[in-house]
């Protein structure tokens, strides 16, 4: 577990360059605002958050597995993430940004061309508040 990383993470390092690419210049893990958003878009008042499926339990995602030893735990474990995720996602949207969840299924080896422009909508167009792309 000490070798899990929260931050620069393969997919999220694919999206940031995807997003570059197109233009995007962002700031890494805001620790100041809720959560430190692992992309921040200062211009447009917009965050992403780049999930891992397993950690912050994306449904019906066969990547978001729970362990069989030391079941109690891992839900308890599993729980708080959600809980926390959820108070972080509210703060933001209470503090005016807008939130974009990026699953890490939806991402893979390279972020797909259609998710990378569903991306820029979200991000250049000013709504909605709050938005998964899975």
């Amino acid at each position: 577990m000490s070798r899990i990383r929260s931050r620069d993470t393969k997919p999220e390092i694919a999206l940031r360059k995807a997003l570059h690419r197109r233009g995007f210049r962002y700031r890494l893990n805001a620790r100041k605002l809720p959560g430190s958003p692992d992309i921040v878009l200062p211009k447009w008042k917009a965050v992403l958050f780049v999930h891992g499926c397993y950690w912050h339990r994306h449904t019906e995602c066969p990547k978001a597995t729970t362990p069989s030893s030391n079941v109690e735990f891992w839900e308890r474990k599993f729980q708080q993430n959600v809980e926390r995720d959820a108070r972080n996602v509210r703060d933001l949207i209470d503090a005016g940004w807008r939130v974009g969840v990026v699953w890490e299924c939806a991402i893979g080896r390279e972020p797909p061309p259609d998710l990378v422009e569903l991306l820029e909508a979200f991000i250049t167009s000013g709504k909605p508040d709050r938005i998964d792309f899975e």
